[in-house]
């Protein structure tokens, strides 16, 4: 089988129960303004207008194939997280949105594959959810890189990575409610700055909160964006752990060992931006990414990987499918 696989795309509900009883009167909800075109709202605040490509799986199909991809992975929309409420608040939404997701993608299984939401500020109910929605049909799960003040190195994220990792249920990793600051609020720069830090500083403590040290090799953990800011400042990351032990050797090793244990997306927009990162974190760890359908997201979807001048072609072909096929268990080829 050819054809590229996304393993970054995100979909959005056309409508969804009243959530007010859990989620206040900062409820998230969609204002449907015609059958293609809806505005997500949090209470009486505008989010963000979207689109049927949201919603609509023969639009995205029609995309697919224009674009040259065969399948995509479609996670939640970070936004619908809920990590603020309680965990039992968060559990409640997440299973809506869970099984709404079920019916997006139910027009083509074979095309588009889900990714559930959880509520990660509770191990036992993210646990619980991630069972559920397993059992239900979803292939894996996207969460953010943070609770609160809390990063993947909380115990209870832990707790749920590890059993993630004992079903074999492989996790993306997503940025989401960065920073807010007048120095921010210009030029979308929270998208441009904030974001990719964001991420970067979630591999940090996986790796220098001891969690790969601590984990099942087993887990499947990938990160959005190209790994945020990551591979480029690999190398001040492992001067420190060398000359600054005393603070930072909080991991058994330096943070190059541990390139081995996770994947990045592809969606870094520039050939210069990809070698770096396929030199840094390995041709076998990079996925194609777009971001589908928000407007920051890459289209035609893969065209770095397609057009880049330095990749022979079974670099290429690992990129565009054979790296995805490893991380979502559609291949034999073990975790190398």
């Amino acid at each position: 089988m050819t054809g590229i696989i996304d393993v970054h795309t995100h979909y959005v509900p056309k409508g969804w129960p009243d959530l007010t009883a859990d989620a206040g009167p900062d409820a998230p909800w969609l204002r449907v303004e015609s059958e293609s075109e809806a505005v997500v709202m949090m209470g009486s605040r505008e989010f963000r207008r979207i689109q049927a490509d949201a919603w609509d799986a023969e639009t995205r199909l029609l995309d697919m194939d224009a674009d040259g991809v065969r399948t995509q992975v479609v996670s939640p929309t970070p936004a619908f997280f809920n990590y603020g409420r309680t965990g039992a608040q968060a559990e409640r939404i997440a299973r809506i949105f869970n099984d709404l997701a079920l019916d997006i993608v139910a027009p083509a299984p074979d095309r588009l594959i889900p990714f559930c939401q959880v509520p990660l500020q509770d191990a036992d109910a993210a646990c619980r959810e991630v069972e559920r929605c397993v059992a239900n049909g979803h292939r894996g799960v996207e969460i953010g890189n943070h609770v609160g003040d809390r990063d993947l190195d909380s115990e209870g994220v832990v707790t749920f990575l590890q059993h993630c990792a004992s079903l074999d249920v492989p996790v993306f990793v997503h940025p989401w409610d960065m920073d807010s600051s007048p120095r921010l609020d210009r030029w979308m720069a929270q998208w441009l700055t904030a974001m990719p830090a964001e991420t970067h500083l979630s591999i940090l403590a996986l790796i220098l909160g001891g969690v790969f040290d601590r984990i099942d090799d087993r887990l499947k953990i990938g990160f959005a964006h190209g790994g945020g800011s990551f591979a480029f400042w690999l190398g001040r990351m492992e001067n420190a752990w060398h000359r600054r032990n005393d603070i930072i050797g909080t991991s058994e090793m330096p943070p190059s060992h541990y390139l081995g244990r996770f994947y990045v997306d592809s969606v870094v927009f520039d050939d210069r931006a990809l070698r770096l990162l396929v030199d840094t974190i390995g041709v076998e760890r990079v996925m194609v990414g777009s971001d589908y359908p928000y407007p920051l997201g890459e289209r035609p979807v893969g065209e770095v990987v397609r057009k880049s001048e330095f990749l022979d072609e079974t670099s290429r072909n690992l990129i565009q499918r054979g790296n995805a096929e490893r991380f979502l268990g559609l291949s034999d080829t073990p975790e190398a």
